[in-house]
């Protein structure tokens, strides 16, 4: 190989990766971005990409541009020390860039939002949300803050569970110029010790959906309702699943806003710790709040034959678990779910007994908090001294008409692994309206690839050429990535000891 053929070589991996209409940029490692550093992918205005950097006491906001150069970096010097603050979210809606965080001083917690420019300045004063009064002082998160889907209603709430039998909720609708619509405080009776509060989701309405479970002996959901706190008044309507004699695993709530649809599923049992038989739907119609689904969709054997792995048949789904829940504009869906477990020399992480204790409950506060809303590299860094090793196996994918009858199923084949942290297993989905991307890493000898699979429509399968991530040292996250277009995604990077992010883009 000659000389000007290596420059040509060494110029294409410095510019980027292209390859049959994908593109990825890399961003310059800053010599502060340290692997302890906490981020959030904002999203996309102007054209450019705005993140949100936190290490130690700095927390600032960097904004990149369409070739991941660094243009802004501006200290968010409103935020309180790290020795204060609680928890951070972020954002990104048209011009603004929507800052809400929470933090403590003394025995009060407080919800503030600020709102930046596309360049991370500043734009107007800080505002109060809310505030909450604790008799002692506790560092565990108070407030959840949620979206709708068209961004113009943010929902924050907050749960006292100091009686375990009658919890009080309090609901805070905001437009998205931060203005306050509605402030609501109701009761929640409880009535088992097992009884707690799943996911929160808002519609485009502003109404508050979220469901209450009960599980046997902290194991399968015996019992579960379904709320609907409407916009504007204080009141909770309450609905009953009828599961009969279903045991469920983890009830997914998904808005179907087209549709002006709520979408319940959920992995079902036949029996207490029994294996995985198929999935149940209960399909609300949100305008007359009348049920229009309720059944369930069992899996047949040819299924359960591409999608077991090294499980036997019968068993095949008992390590998967719902991830993705794509609507349709009609009326139809499709569902991703993924093979996930761990294993160690003391024991090993199944859907029944948790290894973190249960994700649905935070016992040593006083208030409830829901880890599934912390889907960034904030919280979830392992320090893992027991030599766990994360697996993260095949990707089941399904697709449903508007009544929830199977209209085609695929697998994507995959093995992976790693040791004492699972920031580099699972995968990111990718919605580009012609077709599905799924990314994840794949190891092959010793270089680590980014592969990219696509799903079209029609449910027909094909793997993109696959991308060598270690080329020139990184590694990806891509459970963290985030999609901030129709056609790019920022998916965060391991360069050697920092952090850097990844522009993949779709041409």
């Amino acid at each position: 190989m000659t000389c000007k053929h290596s420059l040509l070589i060494l110029l294409f991996f410095s510019f980027g990766l292209v390859c049959f209409g994908q593109k990825i940029i890399y961003s310059q490692p800053d010599k502060n971005d340290l692997r302890r550093m906490n981020f959030i992918i904002g999203g996309k205005i102007n054209g450019n990409f705005l993140i949100y950097k936190n290490i130690r006491n700095d927390n600032t906001i960097s904004v990149l541009d369409e070739n991941m150069q660094e243009i802004s970096n501006v200290e968010q010097d409103y935020l309180p020390n790290n020795d204060k603050i609680i928890n951070v979210d972020v954002f990104v809606h048209q011009q603004t860039c929507y800052v809400i965080y929470q933090y403590q001083k003394k025995n009060v917690v407080y919800c503030m939002a600020a709102r930046t420019d596309g360049l991370g300045h500043l734009e107007g004063d800080v505002v109060e949300l809310d505030t909450t009064h604790l008799r002692f002082a506790a560092n565990n998160d108070i407030y959840t803050v949620i979206n709708s889907e068209d961004k113009t209603k943010f929902g924050v709430f907050k749960v006292d569970s100091r009686n375990k039998k009658l919890f009080v909720l309090t609901t805070l609708l905001f437009n998205d110029q931060l203005e306050l619509q509605n402030k609501s405080v109701m009761d929640i009776p409880m009535e088992g010790k097992n009884d707690n509060l799943g996911i929160f989701e808002i519609d485009n309405e502003g109404n508050f959906v979220f469901t209450k479970i009960h599980r046997r002996t902290n194991e399968n959901i015996d019992e579960a309702l379904l709320y609907v706190k409407p916009a504007m008044a204080e009141r909770l309507d309450t609905f009953r699943l009828h599961l009969n004699d279903l045991w469920l695993d983890d009830i997914q709530l998904k808005i179907d806003n087209a549709n002006q649809r709520y979408l319940l599923t959920s992995l079902y049992m036949d029996g207490k710790r029994g294996n995985i038989q198929g999935l149940y739907f209960y399909i609300m119609n949100q305008a007359n709040q009348i049920v229009d689904i309720e059944k369930t969709v069992p899996f047949n054997d040819s299924f359960r034959e591409e999608a077991k792995g090294d499980a036997a048949t019968k068993s095949a789904f008992n390590d998967y678990f719902i991830r993705n829940i794509i609507t349709r504009k009609d009326g139809g869906f499709v569902l991703g779910s993924e093979s996930y477990y761990t294993t160690s020399r003391y024991n090993s992480w199944n859907r029944w007994d948790y290894l973190y204790g249960s994700p649905y409950w935070n016992y040593s506060a006083s208030w409830y908090r829901s880890p599934f809303y912390r889907n960034y590299w904030w919280y979830y860094r392992n320090d893992d001294r027991n030599n766990t090793r994360y697996h993260a196996d095949n990707i089941a994918v399904m697709s449903f008409d508007k009544d929830a009858n199977p209209e085609w199923y695929t697998v994507i084949g995959k093995s992976q692994y790693d040791d004492n942290s699972d920031n580099t297993v699972s995968y990111q989905m990718m919605n580009t309206g012609k077709d599905l991307h799924f990314l994840f890493n794949k190891k092959e000898r010793r270089t680590t690839l980014l592969n990219d699979y696509s799903l079209l429509p029609t449910g027909k399968l094909a793997r993109n050429p696959t991308l060598k991530n270690l080329e020139r040292g990184y590694e990806f996250m891509p459970k963290y990535g985030k999609q901030v277009s129709a056609t790019q995604m920022i998916i965060p990077c391991l360069y050697r000891n920092y952090i850097c992010f990844a522009k993949v883009e779709y041409e």
